[in-house]
């Protein structure tokens, strides 16, 4: 029982928590908040930024929704950034039923809703380029939640975070949401640096505990051998020790052996690798004793054992879209009459604008059976419409089973009570690789709806070659780090000097999460530095020599002992080729005298074959047969003379090899003086071996003539010479680790710099460096190829074209093909159209040219593929006369025409742009934005 002070303490505690916006934020919640969401708001009640690290699903978001809470309570405003639309969208939908539609905003680039809101959810891109344009819609900012913001590690889009955390103004307290990541007070660190106080709260619970299971055939098997889930066993802090500490169920160990055996015996060599073996990959597929479920059988299994809602994750489009085909082909069924109803309405309320005749190449009918039936597939190549069709009947648990690529596990809100994973290997691109820890953290964790599921379960399908071990190893490891992708660009490098000046622009780069990460590896590199050269001064004690300076005699014997070994070595590499010259020459019959090696002494070629490499066979006085390849010489054969092999003979008869020995005895007592010996080769090299000669004699003279050769103590010196040098080699190695890392950021900067100054779109002035006109086009251009289109504008690529060239052309610059679509060149639409690339093109070999000059990375080049189609969409063509032709889903290329109209926007905001182009730009966005373009579904 608590004293009367601990009484009074708790409850004067409870009475000044009541007082606070937090407490009556938590009487808004139909929920009590966990002891890392009360620390976490605490902290941003408190004036603090805060770090928010906690698994997918334990309501972190929380922290981020009290922050917006806060700001309309004190009359700022609050931005929620998210690094995806989907999830901007969803956001949206969520804060505008909570605080009504007048007070809350959407901005995407390609969408703007209420922009004048006090609370604007928008993507990461957005706020950026609000502060680089110095927007008035940046007064009154409080708060800036940036969700995701483990998504920073992104090597294409991830620098936009690290550009926001930067330049937001001091006044602005940073809500950071992040995934569990291994490093986040390294992490809250740099954002203490930058941003001012941060207080990092990481939580490793999971609020619904996590089973981990392997299919093997249509039988779930618990991955480790307990009664409780793995993630309740596990204590926080000590999850990368886990796999030591809990034990894999022994039942699929036995399996796994039993399979190794079995393809062991079969001359299989199972790799036991996890998911598919690298053998299977390289043509030996390994054996398995189990029979795979197809993927209706998977689904009907987890139906059987009440564990749907599911999400499978496939890893592949192509694969997503085939398990929809082989439920609907087994005559799967997963939903009620009445539950068919309702999906039924949905989805024909939210499709009911589009055309029917686009129907069938959308996939319409079999999306809508599949859907009515309770599965469907999620993928980037669906409509948009589609996407948000399946993640609101999802959400409201109508369909019970999901097919998706791991796109799905980047923010969208679709948890689920099941994750499947069906293979833990996928295709990136290039090469097949494992799952990492990170990815499979973040994949199921989508398994376990909190408020519904009172656990969530992960199931991995039992594949031949499956290590369990290996499986666990990836369930028990559940973070991984944040490592900061920043690199200056062409459009940030201006906008920073735009603003800043050059050399404040360069410290403004060095206080990056890039440059934190890379000094913090110095401070360690310069500590084993100091250490090192602490030993080289007592090493430089114990060599010291009272005849002389040993440091200078020691240097002289370390060149003598260089320059023999570099001179032996050239004597072996002489030797070594004139023997395979030797032997390349041979022929039968040849006689032959053999210098050194264990095949030394007479002999007689009988085979001179070399089609790889000489090894010619003989037959020896000792009537032995060898064969003699260079690595057995000690320099060349000696040809002495030739006598004859009889047709019929065989190495095999003993009687033949006497024979021929006998002759071979002959022909040496009259044979002809050999040609040029091994010592005279090595004594002849070339000029070069010549004054290496002298130079070692010179050495050798001056070691002598050194005051401490005739110490006594000379070889005890030496000993602790050497020392010194070996140490002083890796101490320079070190140094010279620290010179490449010490302010990398900035000299990337400044070799960007020397590029723009290069195109003239900065210009030095008795003042500093300045923004030229040019440039000034430049900064309002955001995206990979930011220069080639800034360029591209200067050559006057665009001027001469129509809205629909236009349009087209933009497909260029932002379109990134597949391998399989990069071909030949396709004859381009019109004429003016065909010049207009060319300019593109001309431009962007120029800019390469330029880049490897000053060491930069290569702009990627323009894409072709894309020109075509959506020439025929700007003239007004139907979506199946669009997509005629090419590989191209209908979500793929709604995704790429909204990138078109986002770069078109650009654009048109881009001052003092050549004759119309501004209007052009205007009428090719009005030409994209049509039909299923702009059929994506904000509200959803």
């Amino acid at each position: 029982m608590s004293s009367p002070a601990e009484r009074y303490a708790a409850a004067k505690a409870r009475s000044e928590h009541s007082r606070t916006q937090l407490s009556r934020f938590e009487q808004t919640l139909a929920f009590e908040l966990d002891p890392f969401q009360l620390d976490a708001c605490a902290a941003v009640e408190s004036g603090h930024g805060v770090l928010v690290a906690a698994p997918t699903g334990a309501g972190k978001t929380v922290v981020g929704e009290f922050a917006v809470y806060l700001a309309l309570q004190r009359g700022l405003k609050a931005f929620y950034t998210t690094p995806i639309k989907a999830l901007s969208n969803q956001k949206y939908a969520e804060l505008a039923s909570v605080h009504g539609s007048d007070r809350v905003g959407l901005l995407t680039g390609d969408t703007s809703i209420n922009p004048d809101a006090d609370v604007i959810v928008m993507t990461t891109e957005v706020l950026r380029n609000m502060l680089y344009a110095n927007s008035d819609v940046l007064d009154h900012l409080g708060y800036v939640i940036m969700d995701e913001v483990h998504y920073l590690a992104d090597r294409f889009r991830g620098a936009v975070w690290e550009e926001v955390i930067i330049h937001l103004p001091a006044e602005v307290t940073v809500v950071s949401l992040s995934a569990t990541v291994s490093n986040a007070e390294e992490f809250g660190a740099w954002l203490d640096t930058v941003r001012g106080r941060t207080d990092v709260v990481v939580s490793e619970h999971r609020p619904v505990p996590l089973w981990q299971h392997v299919m093997v055939g249509q039988n779930l098997i618990d991955l480790f051998a307990g009664d409780i889930a793995f993630d309740e066993a596990a204590p926080a802090g000590a999850v990368t020790g886990a796999r030591d500490q809990y034990e894999v169920n022994p039942d699929l160990l036995d399996l796994a052996s039993n399979e190794t055996r079995l393809n062991q015996r079969a001359g299989g060599g199972a790799s036991g690798r996890r998911g598919k073996s690298r053998n299977s990959r390289q043509g030996g597929t390994p054996t398995t004793m189990v029979r795979r479920a197809t993927r209706p059988q998977v689904i009907s299994a987890l139906d059987r054992a009440d564990l749907l809602p599911a999400i499978t994750f496939i890893f592949s489009r192509a694969g997503c879209e085939a398990a929809v085909t082989q439920c609907l082909h087994a005559g799967l069924w997963l939903t009620t009459e009445d539950e068919q109803d309702r999906i039924s309405e949905t989805v024909d309320a939210a499709t009911v604008d589009i055309p029917r005749e686009d129907l069938e190449i959308l996939g319409f009918w079999t999306w809508r059976e599949g859907l009515i039936r309770g599965f469907t597939a999620h993928h980037a190549g669906m409509l948009p419409t589609f996407k948000e069709v399946v993640e609101r009947l999802f959400a409201a648990g109508l369909v019970k089973a999901v097919f998706a690529t791991e796109t799905l596990a980047l923010g969208v809100n679709m948890p689920a009570r099941t994750v499947v994973l069906e293979k833990l290997d996928k295709f990136n691109g290039e090469a097949h690789v494992d799952v990492t820890a990170g990815e499979y953290t973040q994949l199921t964790g989508r398994a376990g709806r909190r408020g519904i599921d009172v656990e969530g379960h992960a199931v991995v399908l039992w594949q031949p070659g499956t290590d369990p071990g290996a499986v666990a190893g990836l369930a028990s490891r559940r973070t991984y780090p944040l490592n900061s992708s920043f690199r200056p660009t062409y459009n940030m490098s201006i906008n920073l000097v735009a603003q800043f000046g050059r050399s404040r622009s360069r410290e403004i780069l060095e206080t990056s999460f890039a440059q934190f990460q890379a000094d913090r590896s110095v401070v360690d590199l310069a500590k084993q530095v100091r250490s090192r050269e602490e030993s080289l001064k007592g090493y430089e004690k114990a060599m010291t020599c009272h005849l002389g300076d040993f440091q200078e005699y020691s240097k002289l014997r370390r060149e003598l002992s260089d320059v023999e070994s570099r001179a032996s070595r050239d004597r072996s590499r002489t030797l070594r080729s004139a023997a395979e010259s030797s032997l390349e020459s041979l022929r039968p019959g040849d006689v032959i005298d053999v210098p050194g090696g264990r095949s030394q002494g007479y002999a007689v070629v009988l085979d001179s074959d070399s089609a790889r490499e000489p090894r010619p066979t003989v037959l020896t006085l000792e009537t032995q047969i060898r064969r003699v390849g260079a690595q057995d010489l000690d320099g060349p054969v000696e040809v002495l003379s030739r006598i004859r092999i009889p047709k019929s003979f065989s190495a095999r008869s003993p009687k033949d090899r006497r024979d021929l020995t006998s002759s071979l005895r002959n022909a040496l007592q009259d044979r002809r003086p050999p040609r040029a010996g091994a010592d005279r080769i090595a004594a002849g090299y070339s000029a070069s071996a010549a004054a290496e000669e002298r130079v070692i004699t010179e050495l050798r003279r001056r070691v002598r003539a050194h005051p401490c050769h005739g110490c006594s103590d000379r070889e005890q010196h030496a000993r602790w010479a050497e020392r010194w040098w070996k140490l002083r080699r890796e101490t320079d190695r070190l140094a010279g680790q620290i010179r490449g890392r010490t302010n990398t950021i900035a000299k990337t900067f400044d070799r960007v710099s020397e590029v723009l100054t290069h195109y003239g779109y900065l210009r030095g002035t008795d003042d500093g460096v300045v923004v030229s006109d040019a440039g000034q086009k430049l900064r309002r251009i955001y995206g990979e190829k930011d220069l080639l289109i800034a360029l591209s504008i200067e050559e006057g690529a665009f001027g001469s074209l129509n809205a629909a060239e236009l349009a087209a052309v933009m497909t260029v610059l932002v379109y990134q093909a597949k391998r399989e679509e990069r071909g030949m060149r396709p004859v381009m639409p019109s004429a003016v159209l065909e010049t207009s690339v060319e300019t593109i093109i001309r431009q962007w070999s120029e800019l390469n040219d330029v880049e490897e000059q000053y060491r930069l990375p290569i702009t990627g080049e323009p894409e072709l593929s894309l020109v075509w189609p959506m020439f025929k969409w700007a003239q007004g063509r139907s979506l199946q006369a669009t997509l005629s032709g090419t590989e191209l889903a209908a979500g793929d290329f709604v995704r790429w025409s909204k990138q078109v109209i986002d770069l078109l926007d650009q654009l048109a905001k881009v001052p003092d742009l050549p004759g119309n182009l501004q209007q052009t730009c205007t009428r090719a966005i009005r030409l994209v934005r049509r039909g299923v373009v702009a059929y994506s579904n904000i509200s959803a």
